[in-house]
């Protein structure tokens, strides 16, 4: 049993963040409305189809060298000689006609277990009993394994555009993309590739050096620093168990309303999402007074990037929840992230990694006991926008009518909202500490609401 793959510094500190309350894995909710001639037993069919494939392709039959220490100095990822499908293909039900309540409320409680380090760690659950026929497919895996983006990629690769395609295999029995030519290459690099490595090394940390040096400054007032964000609800030490909530727009809304401003779809996302925590916090009698602030990954995967591991960047931006003017609030929004976006130009993309890492260097202290809750976060709440399928998807005939992401609530931080788009619809997943963020479907109706009111302000 050799080694396959070694893991790069933040699939290691994803690893060593493991925890009981704080789980590293993310998790994808699909939902597909039945091909007119379903037969009624097709999951069952399909369960037993997928049980006879036991054959599994990286990064699914993947696991850790030392499941007993994930964080492990030495630690790797090696393939699985006893690839077991019937433990991560599993089948459960709701009661006859079930709802997205009961769905959310399913999912939620199958979020908030840990993974087995001891085999390939990721599970997929077919969910049957939905109204009008309609099934779901959840999917957990750990971030150390693959990111949010490159998971959306390896599952569109197991869906279909074609709605009469009835055998595509599923995503862990997929074989991987080949590699060009020359990736695996271990010609010695010559003296020039040397000195342009250094140099570039050299031109990072002085990018760096000046990027930390505007934004602890503050040169730009419009610029988000580490450990600016107030002490809020939000940022307290979690519990394992989670809640779950959704929400889907149509991006022709979201565009109208960010061009009406001069932003970004992005910028429309943050948003309502800062409208609705103002909202939510203000109900609680626990608003800060100072904005809340949000930390938005950035993928710096190149285009033709095989995938597995993680690949990103972060900046900071505010939510502007100081702000009661909701125009006035998106105008502040845009100014942060069109600030926080120069940042990067011109960075490299290792420089872009080190300067996110300096960045995010204050969460180390978050799972230190009695840390969380006392000291400035680094920021209040993860917000990611991942570019999913720009075309209707099928599995098995069956079409895909949403994509909503589950990430990582940890301790300090105890709301996650992730947006995937698919189609001409953005969906948004509110993952959260269930005992730190009660009644966090309240979110999900409050930015909707948020959307509603802006465009009657907008006159849209």
């Amino acid at each position: 049993m050799g080694i396959t793959k070694k893991l790069n510094p933040l699939d290691w500190t994803f690893l060593a963040a493991e925890s009981r309350e704080s789980m590293m894995h993310v998790g994808a909710l699909m939902l597909f409305e039945p091909a007119a001639a379903q037969h009624p037993e097709q999951l069952r069919t399909m369960m037993d189809e997928l049980r006879e494939q036991a054959e599994a392709y990286p990064p699914w039959n993947l696991k850790l060298r030392y499941p007993e220490r994930p964080a492990a100095p030495r630690q790797a990822w090696i393939e699985d000689p006893d690839f077991d499908v019937e433990y991560h293909i599993r089948r459960s039900a709701l009661p006859v006609p079930g709802d997205e309540r009961e769905l959310g409320i399913l999912v939620s409680r199958l979020h908030s277990h840990n993974i087995d380090f001891h085999r390939p760690p990721w599970e997929a659950h077919f969910i049957e009993g939905l109204s009008d026929g309609r099934f779901a497919i959840y999917l957990k895996v750990h971030h150390a394994l693959v990111d949010g983006y490159t998971g959306i990629q390896l599952l569109s690769r197991s869906l279909s555009g074609n709605p009469d395609e009835l055998d595509t295999p599923i995503f862990f029995a997929r074989r991987p993309k080949p590699r060009a030519r020359g990736a695996r290459s271990r010609t010695p690099p010559t003296l020039d590739a040397l000195m342009q490595a250094v140099r570039e090394q050299y031109g990072a940390t002085r990018n760096i050096t000046r990027a930390l040096t505007t934004v602890l400054g503050r040169k730009d007032r419009a610029l988000i620093a580490p450990m600016q964000a107030p002490k809020s609800v939000l940022n307290q030490r979690i519990s394992r168990n989670r809640r779950f909530a959704t929400q889907q727009f149509d991006v022709s809304r979201l565009k109208a309303v960010a061009a009406a401003r001069g932003g970004t779809l992005n910028d429309a996302v943050l948003m309502l999402c800062g409208s609705a925590l103002r909202r939510y916090l203000i109900e609680q009698d626990e608003l800060p007074l100072e904005p809340l602030t949000a930390m938005l990954p950035v993928n710096i995967r190149p285009k033709d990037d095989p995938g597995g591991g993680n690949a990103v960047g972060a900046i900071l931006a505010t939510l502007a929840t100081d702000v009661a003017d909701p125009e006035q609030r998106f105008e502040t929004i845009v100014a942060s992230t069109r600030s926080a976006k120069a940042q990067l130009q011109g960075m490299t993309r290792s420089a872009i990694m080190q300067y996110s890492a300096l960045l995010m260097a204050p969460l180390a202290l978050s799972p230190i006991p009695g840390v969380a809750g006392r000291i400035r976060p680094a920021f209040n709440v993860v917000i990611s926008n991942v570019p999913g399928p720009t075309q209707a998807l099928y599995f098995r005939g069956n079409r895909m009518q949403a994509y909503y992401p589950l990430s990582i609530p940890f301790h300090g931080y105890a709301l996650n909202i992730t947006v995937v788009s698919y189609e001409n619809t953005l969906n948004f997943g509110f993952i959260g500490c269930r005992d730190q963020v009660p009644h966090l479907q309240r979110l999900a109706v409050y930015s909707r609401e948020a959307l509603e009111t802006l465009e009657s302000e907008l006159d849209l």
